[in-house]
C-alpha cells in the first residue's frame, strides 16, 4: 500500500484546500467553467493534488467546451484507476489516482476519434500544474 493511501482524513483536511478536499476525499464536483486548469494549454504536466503523481501531460488536453479540463489519455503507466459509478442516477466510470484514491472526474466515450475517442474529464481543484522546463 502507498504512503499516501494511510494518510488520515485529519492530515488530508491539514494538507488540502476545502474544494480540493471535497473533490479529493468526497468525490465532489467543482462548477463548471470555474476550474484554473479548464482553458489552461500550457506545456507541462498535470499532477494529482493530493500526492503529487503524474496524471496527464499537456498534449493531451483539449478544449471539449465541457467547463472541465478534458485529456484523451492518462499518463503513461498506472497513473488512474477507473470505477462504476452509480452516484446521482446516473451510470458513469469515475476516474480516481492509483496512488491516494484521489477522485479526479470521469471518463466518457465522446472525446476526439482521432485520439481514441475518450474525454478524461477532469476536476481543476483535483490537479496541480507542473510547466516544462
Amino acid at each position: 500500500m502507498s504512503k499516501a493511501k494511510k494518510i488520515s482524513d485529519a492530515d488530508w483536511r491539514e494538507k488540502l484546500t476545502p474544494e480540493q478536499y471535497h473533490v479529493l476525499r468526497e468525490a465532489g464536483t467543482e462548477r463548471a467553467f470555474t476550474g484554473q486548469y479548464d482553458k489552461h494549454y500550457d506545456d507541462g504536466e498535470y499532477r494529482c493534488a493530493g500526492c503529487g503523481t503524474l496524471l496527464f501531460a499537456s498534449d493531451a488536453k483539449y478544449n471539449s467546451g465541457c467547463g472541465w479540463p478534458a485529456f484523451t489519455k492518462p499518463a503513461e503507466g498506472e497513473a488512474i484507476t477507473e470505477h462504476r459509478d452509480t452516484s446521482h442516477g446516473m451510470i458513469r466510470t469515475e476516474v480516481v489516482c492509483a496512488n491516494c484514491d484521489g477522485h479526479l472526474g470521469h471518463v466518457f466515450p465522446d472525446g476526439p476519434s482521432e485520439a481514441g475517442g475518450l474525454r478524461y474529464c477532469i476536476n481543476s481543484a483535483s490537479l496541480d500544474f507542473k510547466p516544462e522546463d
